[in-house]
């Protein structure tokens, strides 16, 4: 063949092609990829989404899902997107001004979170959670 050293290399000696039976739909999806949405799309994914699960998997140490179910693996990445969540508004709440107000803002949609995700499990708590000892009830 007059193409083959372009082919192949230096040093491989044969060159292997394989069709599946799904190959309509592999070049279906190439084609949505590579169109201008496909594009804008993956962009808008890697500057969102993906610096997240970067964060999660490499500095939070959620390499993977110890849970069996949707149900239970779904309150794992709840619970893993409050924290994430938590981690970047006590870094931003650190610039702001230091008043109480916040703080017990703070406390209450915690506890929110905590309720929606848990039910029951914490619904008989009727005070402001214990890791916050300075601050008193909300009238």
């Amino acid at each position: 063949c007059p193409i083959r050293s372009s082919c192949l290399g230096k040093s491989a000696q044969e060159k292997k092609f394989s069709v599946t039976y799904y190959r309509a739909e592999y070049e279906r999806n190439i084609k949505r990829v590579n169109s201008k949405l496909g594009r804008y799309m993956k962009g808008k994914r890697q500057s969102t989404v993906e610096p997240v699960f970067g964060t999660l998997t490499q500095f939070m140490g959620l390499r993977k899902v110890n849970t069996i179910g949707l149900a239970q693996a779904n309150k794992v990445m709840h619970l893993s997107a409050m924290a994430y969540n938590l981690k970047k508004y006590l870094k931003f709440e650190r610039k702001r001004s230091k008043s109480g107000a916040g703080r017990l803002d703070f406390a209450a949609l915690v506890k929110s979170a905590l309720q929606y995700l848990f039910g029951t499990c914490i619904k008989h708590l009727n005070s402001v959670p214990r890791f916050w000892p300075d601050i008193k009830k909300a009238p």
